[in-house]
């Protein structure tokens, strides 16, 4: 019912005049149509383009792979011309839908997605949702076309071009519309610099990181399930000798049966609310001291989480044509800013444990190349002592002590020197405790410890360091005055729980408010060193890669002759991306695989 005018476009020499329109432009709208949901395995079924509002194009692309490549190729003039802004929702995947054509996307981008998440980013981010919020206009959804999820959905392909070209175009055409309304909102909210200067520039650099891929080595992962399957049975073995019943070890009710009512490890435990004891991991933490089986219970499910999650999915994951995995980088899902992944999750992967470690072994550089690994050293409490301003945290620092030793030696009242690991270890778990806003009950569970000791602890951490109980003072404050809390870079996190009458719900926004801007600035911080470095690759044309990005740390695949100039420039762009008040510090090393560089 609104007003609109849909074309659709066929014959090359329709499509060289529509290119050429496209090209007179200064910021056109496009969108693909696919076969399927991964780019990289997915094949082009149509392009629609809109550069004013109620106006759009559809183009209809051959199935015949050959046909295809040359009718693509007739906007490539319009694609690759960097004066263009380029605008898209979630343009990552036109992107590299396109380099399956030989197409290089150029210019600057405008991606609706990702402005949103900037505005709103605890919302949802789709189109057809924000076309109703921001638009109230109800568009066409996909099953309307395909039909719903399941074997009998139909391909995009085998649908009539004149009906896909009304779906196709309205995409383009709405995608403009809350461009134009998401620009000015960006605009007001003062988030220009943040998406035009990190965020834009970041979708680039991601595209590319998934493009390339992770290359695995399929005989060690092969051999890793072998012995992790062995270890599972024998811990499996072992829980049931210590609870002298045969039951079955992954049933979360007939561990609580044996647990609870024949070995009564504790009086009282809790229940669900279907009377069903309470077994998940958070409940068992809680109770590893109170009998051996419990640690083993929790170390069978780590390692029946290892092999499913990873080493037995991971070969699933390889792409065919490739021989690597390409997980998906997601910019728009975590509120703190920081980019999560998908097939595979590649930032869950448990480093801290031998096991996990094991399987950073199975990544591998490609032929006649090395693997590099770049590490943040500390940023969170580093990014700490920027905003709080700390005295002696930021003269920790800036002498290049260790903050964790240092806070123990302030803690304990003794020389650094006479720090033992033991108290190194606490003072740590106190340190990024108190940056994530734990309680004195959290702090007793982490370290095993009574209540009274645990708020000591605390206590003397604050007295060390008065500008940290000052700063986190502050932020509450500023938060419960304004509604959100602020990175470095100017990322908003909103609290509407922050003045609840509940303690707990409150309790829950007071330590984001005091997270958010550090988590958060970690995220930009790193998103920052990205950019540059993936700008130097280029502009160097360097063969080595951008691979890999688990939060506060980067992975390469670098020629061996390549090697010393790109750790130069790594480590030079992360100690640069901003100027704290304490130095930004990176740990990088090579090896053959990514464990060995870590």
């Amino acid at each position: 019912t609104t007003p609109h005018s849909y074309k659709l476009v066929q014959g090359e020499k329709a499509l060289k005049e529509l290119n050429e329109k496209l090209c007179s432009q200064e910021s056109v709208c496009f969108d693909t149509e696919t076969t399927g949901v991964d780019p990289l395995s997915s094949q082009l079924v149509g392009l629609s383009f809109a550069f004013k509002e109620g106006e759009a194009y559809y183009i209809p692309i051959s199935a015949n792979q050959t046909e295809a490549t040359s009718e693509v190729q007739i906007f490539k003039p319009f694609f690759e011309n960097e004066n263009i802004e380029k605008i898209g929702q979630n343009i990552k995947f036109d992107l590299l839908e396109l380099r399956n054509y030989g197409i290089h996307l150029k210019g600057k981008l405008f991606d609706t997605m990702v402005a949103h998440y900037l505005l709103n980013p605890e919302m949802r981010h789709g189109m057809d949702y924000l076309a109703e919020t921001y638009l109230k206009y109800k568009t066409i959804h996909i099953e309307e076309l395909i039909g719903q999820k399941g074997k009998n959905q139909l391909n995009m392909r085998d649908i009539d071009p004149a009906i896909v070209s009304d779906y196709a175009a309205e995409d383009a055409d709405i995608t403009l519309k809350l461009k134009n309304i998401l620009e000015k909102e960006i605009l007001k909210n003062n988030l220009g610099d943040l998406f035009h200067n990190i965020e834009s520039p970041l979708i680039y650099v991601l595209s590319d990181m998934e493009w390339e891929g992770a290359r695995l080595d399929l005989d060690a992962l092969a051999s890793l399930s072998k012995e992790m399957t062995q270890e599972l049975h024998q811990v499996e073995n072992e829980i049931i000798d210590m609870s002298g019943v045969e039951f079955n070890v992954n049933s979360p009710k007939q561990i609580g049966e044996v647990l609870f009512d024949k070995m009564k490890i504790v009086d009282k435990a809790k229940k669900t609310k279907t009377g069903q004891y309470k077994t998940s991991e958070e409940e068992l933490e809680k109770l590893r001291n109170k009998h051996p089986i419990i640690g083993k219970i929790l170390e069978q499910r780590g390692i029946k989480k290892l092999l499913s999650t990873y080493i037995d999915s991971f070969p699933q994951l390889v792409n065919p044509n490739t021989g690597k995995v390409h997980t998906s980088y997601n910019q728009t899902v975590a509120a703190t800013g920081r980019l999560s992944s998908t097939n595979p999750n590649l930032q869950n992967i448990p480093i801290r444990d031998e096991r996990g470690k094991e399987m950073r072994k199975v990544f591998i550089p490609d032929e006649g190349c090395t693997f590099v690994s770049a590490d943040y050293s500390q940023i969170e409490l580093r990014i700490m002592a920027h905003l709080s301003e700390d005295e002696h945290m930021i003269e920790a620092f800036n002498n290049n002590l260790d903050i964790h030793s240092a806070t123990a030696a302030k803690i304990y009242k003794i020389p650094i020197e006479e720090v033992n690991s033991d108290l190194r270890r606490t003072a740590k778990t106190a340190n990024f405790g108190i940056i994530y806003g734990i309680t004195p009950f959290g702090l007793s569970e982490r370290l095993n410890i009574s209540r009274t000791d645990a708020k000591d602890l605390i206590d003397e951490s604050f007295t060390s360091f008065p500008g940290v109980r000052k700063y986190m003072d502050e932020t509450i404050a500023q938060a419960q005055k304004m509604g959100y809390v602020e990175t470095i870079f100017g990322r908003k996190r909103y609290l509407p729980d922050i003045n609840s009458r509940n303690g707990n719900v409150r309790g829950f926004a007071e330590r984001n408010a005091i997270n958010a801007p550090i988590q958060g600035s970690a995220a930009d911080i790193i998103k920052v060193a990205m950019n540059r470095i993936f700008d130097r690759f280029n502009q160097g044309n360097f063969k080595s890669k951008m691979i890999l990005q688990v939060h506060d740390e980067l992975c390469f695949n670098v020629p061996f002759d390549e090697l010393e100039e790109v750790k130069n420039i790594i480590i030079h762009e992360m100690e640069h991306a901003y100027q704290l008040r304490v130095p930004l510090i990176t740990d990088c090393k090579n090896g053959k695989d990514w464990l060995s560089a870590h």
